[in-house]
């Protein structure tokens, strides 16, 4: 059976037997939820922490949330390049989400040995 063309019905059906888009959607969706794992330990240390620890989890959740609300189109492009036998890489999805866990681990780090 050879993938359906229609890009309206293509979001179902590709080529690809590895499941490709699936299995990038659920590392996108494990990362979210390290993320808002993250702002709830952060809540949790609040009292400790004080503002430094706010804004760790305000940027966590504000992460969390774009990953959200922009994964469905990386999903609709994957799958799409597939069917066109052209995927490009998010590069800049994976590079501004790293940025970000690199910062949230530093500022961690800073709370904790500053004794915020």
């Amino acid at each position: 059976m050879t993938p359906d063309r229609n890009p309206a019905t293509s979001l179902s059906v590709h080529g690809d037997p590895g499941l490709q888009p699936e299995r990038t959607t659920l590392a996108w969706v494990r990362t979210l939820l390290g993320l808002v794992t993250l702002a709830m330990v952060a809540l949790r240390c609040a009292t400790h922490y004080d503002y430094l620890v706010l804004g760790t989890a305000s940027a966590a959740v504000l992460t969390a949330a774009a990953i959200l609300l922009t994964q469905r189109r990386r999903y609709v492009r994957s799958i799409q390049g597939i069917v066109a036998e052209k995927v490009m890489a998010d590069y800049r999805a994976v590079l501004a989400t790293a940025a970000v866990v690199v910062a949230l681990g530093l500022s961690v780090i800073v709370s904790v040995v500053a004794g915020y």
